[in-house]
């Protein structure tokens, strides 16, 4: 496995589009220690095959853990497909992972574009 972490999260109406780019992007993905919230986690698996460790669920803390993640330099990028348009209980944890990254200097993807953008650049982690 590769010494590279990433984390792969999405909100519910979201994730259906990170599990179809995971998909696109199987190969790559394999080549990386990833780790997801947990519902995000348990469908991404169930639908890639991918190995993924899978943290509690975002309201419950799992957005907690992997900012712990960011801050212990741990986590080499960050894809965070987040739904603007629905209001989130938990939107200051939302928040905090986002600051932790700009913080911590983290790639973090919160969209389809960006996340093709970052894994096709010649500075993503290969």
């Amino acid at each position: 496995m590769s010494t590279h972490r990433l984390a792969l999260v999405a909100h519910d109406n979201k994730k259906q589009e990170l599990i179809e780019w995971a998909s696109r992007h199987k190969t790559l993905l394999s080549q990386y220690d990833l780790v997801a919230t947990g519902t995000t986690g348990k469908k991404l698996n169930a639908h890639t095959g991918l190995a993924i460790h899978r943290y509690k669920s975002g309201p419950l803390g799992g957005d907690q853990q992997i900012g712990a993640l960011i801050a212990e330099g741990q986590l080499s990028a960050l894809f965070f497909f987040w739904d603007p348009l629905n209001a989130q209980p938990h939107d200051p944890d939302v928040k905090a992972l986002l600051r932790l990254c700009s913080v911590y200097n983290t790639p973090v993807a919160c969209n389809l574009a960006t996340a093709d953008l970052l894994v096709s650049s010649p500075h993503f982690l290969r």
